[in-house]
């Protein structure tokens, strides 16, 4: 059975409680809540400009609603423009953050300090999401899908839904002799480069393209945003598209190879890719872009997640973003702020490890 964004949220929420829950009975292990450090806020106002990843947006706007209750006198704007834009624009100086789903390059680091005051950009982890491989076949829910299946798919080299190689993982299904309408981001876009990460990692042989904001592969339909490949996704039967978890309404879903089997999108699944991940080799200090493994053992472990982030400035040049920038952040990342995204739009609470040095990265702002 394929999960509702309603039931991911539920999963979301046990998760953030069992975590608070485990906190209490030990020493050693702290909660999300705990852990992330209550900044002052009735002292602050101004206001607070981000732009980036458009997967963040149902987070964003559950966000923007609790952070007014708690800081009554900051107005925070966030133009869903997609990664490669808010990244341009964060570069430029235009906005304060920028959200992206794929961590800054070095080269873009090293852009950073035209704005940056005496620093260069660090990532912050604040959004774990499913990323799910969605189409529309009428009467077909959920499909088996294996890497090299899904590469092929969108190389144009799989082009009925009746190929053997779909068949083959799912032979109860009414599969029909139709076309498959591959469809991919027009924009850059973060969504894109985990998408192909995962291809790339996965079933290198059949992806041997590097990942990349920019859709690598000719031929295919296209669309705008999130919100295009969305809409090319409802009016074209027989599409297949890659979206975050939150747009996949009554889209079917495939179940990704994982370990000796294949497991569906949930926020839990997804959460176990995240808990094993670990910080880039050679990031700068509190920069927490994170390195995932694709190729899961674990069958229980959903193999293609985005982890989105805020690239944010060590030092700004103004202190009153600075001050505002902690405060949002601080509680995007909160147990309260984690459950309100998880409610919106079905994401994983982020880890009790990661929160933590979050956390630290936050107070070292200024």
């Amino acid at each position: 059975m394929r999960k509702s964004i309603k039931s991911l949220a539920v999963i979301a929420g046990l998760a953030l409680s069992a975590t608070s829950l485990a906190a209490c009975g030990s020493d050693n292990a702290t909660g999300t809540a705990e852990n992330t450090k209550k900044v002052e806020t009735t002292d602050i106002s101004g206001k607070l400009a981000g732009a980036g990843a458009s997967s963040q947006k149902s987070a964003v706007e559950a966000w923007k609603a609790g952070f007014a209750d708690v800081a009554k006198n900051v107005e925070v704007t966030y133009d869903p423009t997609g990664s490669g834009a808010g990244v341009t624009t964060f570069l430029q100086g235009g906005v304060a953050f920028a959200g992206t789903d794929e961590a800054l390059s070095s080269e873009e680091i090293d852009k950073s300090a035209a704005v940056c005051k005496d620093s260069k950009a660090i990532n912050l982890p604040v959004y774990v999401s499913p990323v799910v491989v969605a189409f529309n076949l009428e009467g077909i829910k959920t499909l088996n899908m294996k890497p090299e299946t899904i590469a092929k798919i969108f190389r144009g080299e799989i082009t009925k839904w009746n190929d053997p190689a779909i068949v083959a993982d799912n032979k109860d299904a009414k599969l029909p002799d139709s076309k498959i309408v591959a469809i991919h981001r027009a924009d850059q876009s973060g969504t894109t480069e985990n998408f192909t990460d995962y291809l790339h990692s996965a079933a290198p042989t059949a992806w041997p393209d590097d990942p990349s904001k920019d859709w690598p592969v000719a031929g295919g339909e296209s669309g705008d945003k999130t919100a295009g490949v969305v809409d090319n996704l409802k009016k074209t039967q027989g599409a297949i598209g890659y979206i975050d978890a939150s747009q996949a309404g009554d889209f079917g879903t495939a179940a990704l190879q994982a370990g000796d089997g294949f497991v569906e999108y949930s926020a839990e699944a997804a959460a176990k890719i995240v808990e094993s991940a670990k910080v880039e080799d050679g990031r700068e200090k509190n920069d927490l872009a994170l390195n995932l493994n694709r190729t899961p053992d674990d069958p229980e472990a959903y193999p293609l997640v985005l982890v989105s982030y805020y690239a944010v400035c060590p030092q700004y040049k103004d202190a009153n973003t600075a001050k505002l920038v902690k405060a949002w952040v601080n509680y995007v990342v909160s147990a309260d702020g984690q459950q309100k995204a998880a409610e919106a739009a079905g994401s994983a609470p982020l880890g009790d490890e990661i929160t933590k040095k979050i956390t630290t990265a936050l107070d070292a702002i200024k």
